[in-house]
């Protein structure tokens, strides 16, 4: 995935995986790209390497993804476009990396541009929608929107994607894929659009009446923002996608994660988690929020591609 940019391994298919599943399973594994393969921004913090970017490969075993149906994804979360740490250059890196990994399919998953209180520099919105419209892929690039995405100029960022030509999806299911391939992409509203003071949120997503749109027995790839939702994502869902959480972000020891912007906790911070035979995957995000800092303490450990049952 993308430093947040994901991408599921080329030859995915559905998962198996190694090992037997209990009630709940963390597989570290990428730190910035997220998807199935991962493009991660991995060790960033200010003082280390903010312009880190490694891809990081997942190989989930999905119960309800069909054997022998092979998919590719590459996720870019969180890019926070701006300066100190993402300007122009790196998001170009960022772009070419999305596009070297020649996935099928290709998603955004919120939170585009940097609007932190520290921020140096802002990117001009044509030089984003100029590299964001870059991005390619046999599939289509699709894109939900972030927290930030409400609470800073909305307008500006639709602006940007529809420029660009990446469409949004709000509570929306589409069916993608050949014959022998098809699948749905869904992606819902942001869980905290509407902040209404002291800590609540009033969300513009709709989980029921989104997969309410998927009206055959194909699988279902789910695209949010905020992993909080994941205990609510039925099984009929494969794999759900997330970002948000920049995977804590400053992983300070004895301290962490008191940054991780969950109500969960870590419980949802990073990587590849199982629960109940429910996969999600959410990464570590691009950029940075709130201050202009990241500090990834764990190693990233490139893994297996990603999505394999039986053969790839």
């Amino acid at each position: 995935m993308k430093a947040d940019v994901a991408e599921t391994d080329r030859n995915t298919a559905a998962g198996t995986g190694a090992g037997r599943v209990t009630r709940r399973r963390v597989v570290a594994g990428g730190a910035a790209l997220l998807g199935l393969s991962a493009v991660a921004t991995a060790a960033y913090a200010a003082a280390i390497e903010p312009q880190g970017l490694v891809v990081t490969r997942y190989k989930p075993t999905l119960p309800s993804w069909p054997t022998g149906r092979k998919l590719s994804v590459t996720v870019i979360a969180d890019l926070h476009a701006g300066g100190p740490d993402m300007m122009l250059p790196h998001v170009r890196r960022v772009i070419d990396t999305a596009n070297g990994l020649k996935s099928d399919l290709m998603v955004l998953l919120g939170d585009y541009v940097a609007r932190y209180r520290f921020k140096t520099e802002r990117l001009p919105d044509g030089q984003l929608t100029s590299e964001l419209e870059r991005l390619e892929a046999p599939l289509g690039v699709w894109a939900i929107l972030g927290n930030h995405d409400w609470w800073y100029d909305l307008k500006a960022v639709r602006r940007v994607l529809a420029d660009a030509r990446i469409p949004v999806m709000e509570n929306d299911a589409v069916k993608l894929g050949g014959e022998d391939r098809q699948f749905w992409l869904a992606g819902i509203g942001d869980q905290l659009a509407h902040p209404l003071g002291r800590g609540h949120f009033r969300g513009v997503d709709d989980l029921p009446g989104t997969l309410a749109q998927v009206h055959t027995p194909d699988p279902v790839l789910l695209l949010v923002h905020e992993p909080d939702i994941f205990p609510r994502v039925p099984d009929r869902v494969a794999l759900t996608l997330a970002g948000h959480t920049h995977g804590g972000q400053i992983r300070v020891p004895f301290i962490w994660p008191a940054f991780v912007p969950s109500k969960f906790g870590k419980r949802f911070a990073y990587g590849q988690v199982v629960e109940e035979g429910r996969h999600i995957i959410v990464s570590g995000g691009l950029g940075t929020s709130i201050i202009p800092a990241r500090d990834l303490i764990d190693l990233i450990r490139p893994s297996t591609p990603f999505f394999s049952r039986g053969t790839s």
